[in-house]
């Protein structure tokens, strides 16, 4: 059995939604088809599509298989058209996810650029603030936040630092005063980031080297940091943040840093892709791209 030829069978199959529209897509009968996905089924020991005189769905097992072979086809198209052609021209669909917020704030300035440099890719682009798996959804690549990655049977490059703030409304420090050690926040209002990896644990060190650890009790928990910034400017608290998120609005006064002479360990921007021989192009120029816009940056 040809698999990747049944592979493609199997694939046009489930887009086509019956296989009629696979027989026409492939110019084969319906029986060829047929019989390719009976004979895909009998090599992978398991059902693939529930078939009815209506329609046709699949198991979750079929489900999984199409997610991957969707993939599997795109890099062999690929790495054909590279060898045809003698030099890199990435095309075909990148799926990527990213934090919410570091997608509204960054991705959305810099990936114009990189549509105009590389016009044959069409982008996908899930912003989500929780963990992914990249073999099961079909991801790429997944551009996550971190002080050390938590994700396992992946390649984790990292790309630059991000820098935290802890910050307030200048109304709220005049309302409720200006903490100037860290274990001042345990009488403040504070804003907590839910999926922050120290959890509720904030650790600062000062210019001599000493550390001091907090823990805080929040007021408002929330999974999106451009919620809490808002809350903050709003006078709720005091919210540690990535820079990116309030650097504008420190700019403009309409928050203040505190605890200055303290700083927080910082977070690392990383580009996360499964561990393959080979690395497809539309991922390696993705992965070189945000090297070059983002390990720039002062974050």
């Amino acid at each position: 059995m040809d698999v990747l030829h049944t592979m493609r069978v199997f694939v046009a199959v489930v887009e086509g939604g019956n296989l009629v529209r696979a027989a026409e897509r492939l110019g084969t009968s319906n029986a060829a088809i047929s019989r390719h996905v009976a004979a895909l089924e009998g090599h992978l020991g398991v059902r693939l599509l529930n078939r009815t005189t209506r329609r046709l769905s699949m198991t979750d097992a079929g489900q999984d298989f199409f997610t991957r072979a969707q993939q599997i086809l795109e890099d062999v198209a690929e790495t054909e058209a590279l060898a045809g052609e003698g030099v890199a021209t990435p095309s075909g669909l990148l799926r990527i996810s990213a934090p919410l917020s570091f997608g509204i704030r960054r991705l959305s300035q810099w990936l114009p650029g990189f549509i105009d440099r590389y016009p044959d890719l069409k982008l996908h682009v899930d912003l989500t603030d929780q963990m992914v798996d990249l073999a099961s959804d079909g991801t790429d690549v997944a551009v996550r936040i971190a002080r050390q990655p938590a994700y396992t049977n992946v390649i984790a490059r990292r790309i630059s630092t991000v820098r935290t703030i802890v910050c307030a409304a200048p109304e709220y420090l005049a309302r409720r005063g200006r903490p100037r050690i860290p274990s001042d926040l345990t009488e403040h209002d504070t804003l907590s980031f839910s999926y922050l990896s120290t959890g509720d644990s904030w650790a600062f060190r000062d210019t001599a080297g000493h550390e001091a650890t907090v823990r805080i009790r929040p007021r408002v928990h929330a999974t999106n940091g451009n919620l809490l910034c808002e809350l903050a400017l709003q006078g709720l608290g005091v919210i540690n943040q990535p820079a990116f998120i309030v650097e504008q609005h420190i700019a403009s006064g309409k928050l203040e840093p505190v605890l200055t002479g303290w700083t927080m360990e910082g977070f690392n921007l990383y580009a996360l892709y499964l561990s393959r021989k080979f690395l497809s192009a539309k991922v390696r120029v993705f992965i070189d791209y945000l090297s070059e816009v983002e390990g720039k940056r002062i974050n």
